[in-house]
């Protein structure tokens, strides 16, 4: 473990697991790079970084909220679906028309609502991943088929089971959209499988474990982007080609862009893919002066974690931060994040990096980081389905949208600063707030943790594993389950 005597033996063991660990992320590299020249995305000699934004521009006007955690977010989904006239889209993981979407009523779940809609004679289409073949991985096959099965009951729903993935990856993006002008965009799935995604920003201790997560709502231009991305999925998994929408009228003042991720070879509609999730954040990150803030699921991509590791070597100035927010025991993986964050730390000689986790300040509840958000110099700000992962970034159906808008990186940034210390952070210099809140709250808490006292706040430092286990078993797992 950190700090513990190295015995010749353990050095060795330390130098051969970075050593392989080392070599098997340097085949994970060149693997993408071959299918990113390969489909077109690259030219012969360009270096991964000059990987576009995808095939979506920029669109003006729009209007945007960004929700954080669940309680905020399903209550403006379901107040969406009650003001729908004509139709209502939904793509997920998973979801459960048995879901409430208010814990203050509870027989306000999606099916009613939908049931609601359909009484209106709105028209609902559900896309749903298949699920995994294997039935002891949530959502299994029989999992969504059932779901698939509850939607087709109620009047006025279509549900359609997407089979289009490589194997062992899924259709793990998150939509709603409302009669062509109002689109949902986020980490939220509209069920409770696994985990509640019903959660407030106190994250109280429930019967389930909560989830951090967030979601964006917009309105404007930007909507016609995820409507034609709806489309295209639709229209290749059921053969129902939707009519043409018009691009709805500005409704604000902020740009926005829709990025994806679509493999290759899974649809004709995308035959070469679109990787412009991975693309934007490589050109976010690397044009990084200042501050990066990641709140993900997961850190496994060696693509992500390089540009952190040459920005954390060679820091554009001195007060350069980077503030990393995950689970403090991913569902899958763990080995793959800590891996990643034994790297980062190795080349952090300047206590630059500050590693995450959000807890409860209930003894014993736990709360799962599972928000999606990516914030860079307080000038841009992403918040979708993407994981920092090669699942999400090449290998899964994914959407996100961005946004180079100063004001509204900066009020989110301010936003999940005061959830997670319980301090206004409006105003306040973030670097300036990390260094004299945030690292020194979550170094308490985590003496606290150590010493077996019960928390008294919602951050802590990120465990780390014992060197070999991390910077072995990280790249092997990365390889095995998210090649």
């Amino acid at each position: 473990m950190p700090g513990e005597p190295r015995t010749p033996i353990g050095r060795a063991a330390d130098a051969a697991g970075r050593a392989i660990g080392a070599a098997a992320e340097q085949h994970f590299r060149r693997r993408h790079v071959s299918r990113l020249r390969r489909t077109g995305h690259l030219s012969a000699q360009a270096p991964i970084g000059a990987l576009g934004a995808g095939g979506f521009g920029v669109r003006e006007g729009n209007d945007v909220r960004v929700l954080i955690d669940g309680e905020d977010a399903f209550a403006a989904m379901a107040s969406a679906i009650e003001g729908a006239r004509r139709t209502i889209h939904l793509t997920g993981w998973s979801a459960d028309p048995a879901f409430a979407m208010s814990r203050a009523d509870t027989r306000r779940t999606l099916g009613a609502l939908l049931a609601g809609a359909g009484e209106r004679g709105v028209r609902t289409r559900v896309l749903l991943w298949r699920g995994a073949p294997l039935p002891v991985i949530h959502p299994s096959r029989a999992d969504n088929a059932a779901a698939a099965r509850g939607f087709n009951a109620i009047d006025g729903v279509t549900c359609a089971l997407d089979a289009h993935e490589y194997l062992l990856d899924c259709h793990h993006e998150k939509l709603l959209i409302v009669d062509d002008e109002i689109a949902f965009v986020g980490g939220l799935d509209l069920t409770a499988l696994r985990s509640d995604r019903w959660d407030t920003t106190g994250h109280p201790p429930r019967d389930s474990d909560d989830g951090h997560d967030a979601a964006v709502r917009a309105t404007g231009p930007v909507v016609a982007d995820v409507v034609a991305h709806f489309g295209q999925r639709w229209g290749e998994v059921t053969g129902e080609r939707l009519p043409a929408s018009a691009v709805p009228e500005a409704m604000g003042t902020i740009a926005a862009r829709l990025i994806r991720t679509i493999p290759e070879r899974v649809y004709r509609f995308a035959p070469d893919g679109d990787f412009g999730a991975l693309g934007a954040y490589l050109d976010a990150l690397g044009a990084a002066e200042r501050f990066v803030y990641l709140e993900n699921q997961f850190l496994w991509a060696p693509e992500i974690v390089d540009v952190l590791a040459a920005k954390l070597r060679r820091p554009p100035r001195d007060d350069f931060r980077v503030v990393v927010v995950l689970p403090d025991h991913a569902h899958t993986g763990q080995d793959a994040t800590l891996g990643q964050l034994s790297r980062l730390r190795d080349e952090d000689a300047g206590r630059r990096l500050l590693a995450l986790t959000v807890q409860s300040e209930e003894p014993g509840h736990h709360v799962y980081v599972h928000a999606k958000i990516g914030i860079v110099d307080d000038r841009w700000l992403t918040v979708g389905s993407v994981n920092l992962n090669t699942h999400s970034l090449l290998n899964d159906t994914e959407v996100n949208l961005a946004f180079a808008v100063p004001d509204l990186a900066r009020s989110v940034r301010e936003d999940l600063f005061r959830e997670h210390t319980g301090q206004d952070a409006a105003g306040v210099d973030p670097v300036a707030f990390v260094d004299g809140v945030l690292r020194p709250l979550a170094e308490e808490q985590t003496r606290r943790r150590a010493a077996g006292l019960p928390p008294t706040g919602r951050v802590r430092s990120v465990e780390q594993g014992g060197r070999r286990t991390d910077l072995l078993l990280g790249p092997i797992s990365s390889i095995v389950v998210d090649g």
